[in-house]
């Protein structure tokens, strides 16, 4: 199985140190490069392709928000895990609602890290839906009454099957806990997951819970 391939953007060059550092440590990541702006990551990811992109928020020229969706509007985009200062903050939720799979705070301990950059590489998200559901009750948005009302509308056109995989999604389940729950096989959850991801227009389990939150407080 080939490495997990990880590209740094941060404006501080002694934290893309520090990460590079801690990265470095594990047998299956490779960092493939770093650039100093999310004006840059574009281009990076186009020179590196990584499977992961740990993206600072806060950034002089184009913040971490900005380059997550440019990210996410490649033809093959890589993960994105957005890095702050403080768990409960607006930009979180924007970064999350641009594609991002998860966000960790600075201070995280390498371990955690590590293993997120592992979790996220494979698909999942790093971002439990209490705290996702935590962050969209504390930072509302103009446009978020339209987005409630369109929200409902994309989990109207599920099936009903489709609707209780999202729900489960949404609460946090894995994909073994839904098999469990809902008496299907593993592989047929995967199968459900990834046309829920095609029909809800969203970009991981993340992007999944945001719409599941939204349709149930329209």
């Amino acid at each position: 199985m080939a490495n997990v391939k990880v590209l740094l953007v941060d404006d501080d060059a002694l934290v893309r140190a520090g990460l590079r550092l801690i990265l470095s440590s594990a047998d299956d990541i490779d960092v493939v490069g770093e650039t100093a702006d999310g004006a840059g990551a574009v281009a990076a990811v186009q020179a590196t392709r990584p499977d992961v992109v740990l993206m600072d928020i806060r950034m002089p020229q184009m913040d971490g928000i900005t380059a997550t969706a440019a990210l996410r509007r490649l033809e093959k985009p890589p993960q994105v895990i957005v890095l702050t200062t403080f768990q409960a903050d607006a930009q979180v939720v924007a970064a999350l609602r641009a594609g991002a799979s998860g966000f960790l705070v600075k201070d995280t301990p390498p371990a955690e890290i590590i293993s997120a950059v592992r979790l996220v590489a494979a698909g999942d998200a790093i971002v439990s839906p209490s705290v996702t559901r935590m962050l969209l009750s504390h930072f509302g948005d103009s446009e978020g009454a339209d987005r409630r009302h369109t929200a409902a509308e994309r989990l109207a056109a599920l099936t009903d099957r489709e609707r209780e995989v999202a729900t489960a999604v949404g609460a946090g389940a894995s994909n073994a806990e839904i098999a469990a729950s809902l008496f299907m096989s593993e592989a047929t959850v995967k199968a459900h997951v990834s046309r829920l991801l095609n029909k809800l227009h969203a970009a991981n389990r993340v992007q999944v819970a945001i719409v599941v939150h939204d349709a149930a407080t329209s």
